[in-house]
């Protein structure tokens, strides 16, 4: 008995000195740690889907030990307006991502989001990928669902106070707040009290308000100032998406925007923003027509010269007519054999018909659009309060969605030299985290998610470009997600620890 006693004593023994669960070690990376500080030369032991401790650490008996071998480690990269939910993860491997090593996006931008927020994260809990995702309400969806296609006119007291309702429950399930796309249908028919009332709804518990403003070209300034009157009036964080000045005739006047949001900062209002690293957006053919007459050819002419150009309005998907993708307007035209402007009112016409005969099919078209200049672009990322996003999605012609992290570590960091490399990481984790609500991930800290990337910063490349848009980045070597290695070798290993994120929660 008393041997048996003695045996089962020195296996509870052993039991409280084997690890609750099975741990990692990284060793001999240099780790940017999404502060901003410069790199360390300490390692990195992983538990369970946490980082257990960060410092001078020796491998324990049976630890699984990954040799960086001189390469950096960071938070893995925190996309902060994306789209690649669309499709809803087919695949789950997700290696348009991984290959960058970003491990979160955050979706329901430009006020569209795919449903109530409780029921979007459990529809994901059963079937994740290898990716975090967090969201944010919709007001587009939030007057779809209140107005239904009704919705060319300001809302009524009754349902405004019916979208209150429904922001406050994606509130209470851990929305990130409110998301707005003011450029289209139907967010371009509020009115700005509409928007006041809905972000004192989202504010609460540190929601926040994001928008694609009113206008990126023409009435930009008003734009502006509605969402810095938003900011001020609720007190609530609001955040400038995918900020640019595409319109040509105030390239060069980055410096002066920037001065006015550091005079509103100063002033209180807690204004920040997301700039993706190209010259040109992804977005409808609709979107140059802020008074929606499809029949202005006057409009039509103003936007291919002032806003874009024929050359620079290239067709990423066009249902009516598939042979059409690929195509600029200027080539269209040249095959119809008319002037570029009357094209493009044909092209938004045949569009708009094949909507109505398909209303189930949803939109139409889709247009790669060129508008921006470089140095604003420099300009935007440059500033403090700037952090990085892809406004990306999988399948289209617009090479962001498979380049833009990787791009942004290779040109303004490796080669224009506009951010130091722990500039450029905390803008794409720590900063991100802190700016939108993201607890307990964006930095390598003890107690802080394990969503790690390691990578070459001296060999981290983006391949995709139109036309071979899909070209997946090198210089990753390995992306950890909850703990669990999710890519390594080039390719996704199979595994889908992602999780939906709550505002606030890791």
């Amino acid at each position: 008995m008393r041997t048996g006693f003695a045996r089962t004593a020195i296996a509870a023994l052993l039991a409280l000195a084997t690890p609750a669960a099975a741990s990692t070690l990284i060793t001999g990376a240099a780790v940017y740690d999404g502060t901003g500080a410069p790199a360390r030369k300490v390692a990195v032991r992983i538990e369970g889907d946490h980082i257990l401790a960060v410092g001078t650490l020796k491998p324990r008996n049976g630890e699984t030990v990954i040799a960086a071998k001189g390469l950096a480690l960071a938070p893995g990269f925190i996309d902060a307006h994306s789209h690649h939910d669309a499709g809803d993860y087919k695949d789950r491997g997700m290696p348009t991502l991984l290959a960058q090593g970003v491990t979160t996006i955050v979706v329901g931008q430009d006020g569209g989001s795919a449903g109530p927020f409780a029921e979007v994260a459990a529809k994901y809990a059963a079937r994740p990928a290898a990716i975090n995702v967090a969201a944010y309400t919709g007001h587009g969806w939030l007057r779809d669902q209140t107005m239904g296609a009704d919705y060319k006119r300001h809302s009524t007291p009754a349902e405004l106070a019916k979208m209150q309702a429904l922001l406050a429950a994606d509130m209470k399930a851990g929305s990130l707040g409110l998301s707005s796309g003011l450029e289209y249908d139907p967010g371009i028919y509020s009115d700005h009290a509409e928007l006041v009332d809905l972000a004192r709804t989202a504010a609460p518990g540190g929601g926040r308000y994001i928008s694609h403003i009113r206008s990126e070209d023409v009435a930009f300034d008003a734009a502006l100032d509605e969402l810095l009157d938003i900011g001020k009036q609720t007190g609530i964080p609001v955040q400038i998406s995918h900020m640019k000045l595409s319109i040509a005739d105030r390239w060069g006047e980055a410096k002066a925007v920037l001065a006015k949001l550091d005079a509103a900062r100063a002033s209180g209002i807690k204004v920040t923003a997301d700039v993706y690293p190209y010259e040109y957006w992804h977005s409808t053919l609709t979107v140059l027509f802020p008074k929606r007459d499809f029949t202005d050819l006057a409009a039509a002419r103003f936007a291919l010269t002032h806003l874009t150009t024929p050359e620079g309005m290239l067709l990423d998907y066009y249902a009516p007519e598939p042979a059409f993708e690929g195509k600029t307007i200027a080539q269209i035209a040249a095959q119809r054999g008319e002037e570029p402007a009357v094209t493009y009112l044909w092209l938004i016409g045949r569009a708009q018909d094949w909507e109505k005969a398909h209303p189930d099919a949803g939109e139409a078209e889709s247009v790669i659009g060129t508008a921006m200049a470089p140095a604003d672009i420099a300009a935007f990322l440059a500033w403090k309060h700037t952090v990085v996003c892809s406004d990306g999605v999988i399948g289209s012609r617009h090479p962001r969605g498979a380049g833009a992290m990787a791009k942004i570590l290779r040109y303004y960091v490796r080669e224009q030299h506009l951010l130091t490399l722990p500039e450029a990481i905390h803008k794409m984790t720590g900063q991100t985290a802190e700016q939108l609500g993201i607890a307990g991930r964006g930095v390598i800290r003890a107690g802080y998610k394990a969503d790690l990337v390691l990578f070459d910063p001296a060999t981290i490349t983006d391949h995709a470009k139109v036309g071979d848009s899909a070209a997946l980045a090198t210089g990753v070597s390995r992306v950890i997600l909850n703990g669990q290695t999710v890519y390594a070798d080039g390719k996704p290993t199979g595994t889908w620890p992602g999780r939906f994120l709550k505002r606030g929660q890791p």
